[in-house]
Parts: structure tokens; sequence; C-alpha cells
């Protein structure tokens, strides 16, 4: 397994581009550190992550085979993500409003099924388990490697975006303007996801 270690530094190089990028989970959690602080969304993350470890064990073994060959499977999750994504970011169209701050916190629940029915999440663990483990043949490769890489990564990152919307708040203050803003990039960052699945 160690002589071939460079073998997986091309699926690692995809996965870090994937989870640091702009997607639908990442700008829900900017929003959602901009809205109510790192510390408050900690279990929105916990939730991401844990629903993101779940679906790559499901792909693992073998949801992305039955996902390719019925590909109507993959349109009804991508229309059922854009209301879910939408719905998530409309909650917290108030947040900037301190009074009713609570209604706009996400918790474990909401954060859990956002990978599982994100388009880029799908199409990120299709293209990371048919392409990138093409080659793999060790029961380690197969069923764990891309679950911890994903794993790993997502804990860094996921928790990097929360701290830089935390940041916005902490030096410029959320107000109405800034907060509908960021509510509307991520529901136009859900549409493009959309948008480029079908």
């Amino acid at each position: 397994m160690y002589e071939n270690f460079s073998q997986y530094f091309p699926l690692w190089i995809f996965i870090l581009l994937m989870v640091s990028t702009p997607g639908p989970a990442n700008l829900l959690l900017f929003s959602s550190g901009a809205q109510n602080g790192f510390i408050k969304t900690i279990p929105f993350i916990s939730g991401l992550v844990s629903g993101k470890l779940f679906l790559n064990i499901l792909f693992s073994l073998g949801l992305g085979i039955i996902v390719r060959d019925y590909s109507i499977l993959l349109k009804i999750f991508t229309y059922i993500s854009v209301i879910y994504m939408i719905w998530l970011s409309l909650r917290g169209w108030n947040a900037h409003n301190k009074e009713i701050d609570n209604e706009s916190i996400l918790g474990y629940k909401e954060g859990f099924f956002v990978h599982p029915l994100s388009p880029k999440t799908w199409a990120m663990c299709l293209i990371a388990f048919s392409k990138f483990t093409e080659d793999f043949t060790g029961i380690f490769e197969i069923y764990f490697l891309v679950p911890i890489s994903f794993f790993v990564s997502q804990i860094i990152f996921h928790n990097l975006w929360c701290l830089i919307g935390d940041s916005i708040n902490k030096t410029i203050g959320l107000n109405s303007y800034l907060n509908r803003i960021l509510i509307f990039i991520t529901i136009g960052t859900v549409v493009w996801a959309l948008l480029l699945v079908n």
C-alpha cells in the first residue's frame, strides 16, 4: 500500500479542490457563520460532516453504480436538493435582527441532510468513486480511503468557511443588506449547481 502512496495524490487534490471551493454547503456555512457566529454553527458543521460521511460510505458500498445505472434518481435528488437548500438559506432571512436570531440557527439535523441532497456532492462522489479509484484493489482503498479523505478535508474547510463568515460579522457587522446578499449568493449557487447537473 505504502509503496504506491503517490497514486493517492490525484484523488487528494481532487477532494481538496472540491471541498474547499464554494458550493451549497460552504456558502450555507459562510452565511450561518456571519448570521450566528462560529460556536452556534458547530452543530450544523457536525451534521454536514456526518451526512457526507454517511453518503461516502453508501457510495463505497455501491450507491454510485445504482445512480449511474438509474440517472433519474440523481435528477430526483437534485430537485429535492434545490428546494431544501433554498429553504435553509431563507431561514436566515431575518438573522440580522437579533430579537429573532434563534429562528435562523441551523442545527445538526439540518446539516446532516445538506450533503446527501447536494448536487455538487453527488457529482464529486460519483467522480471520486468512479474515476479515481479504478486502480485501487485493497479493501482499505476501496472502503475507507475516500470517505476518510473527504472527512478530514471537510473538517478543515467547513470550519474555515464558517470562521470567515464569523469574522465578517465581527469586523463589519451583519446588516439586512449583507445578510440578504449572502442568502441570494447561496441560492444562486444552488441553482447554478442544478443547471450543471442537468
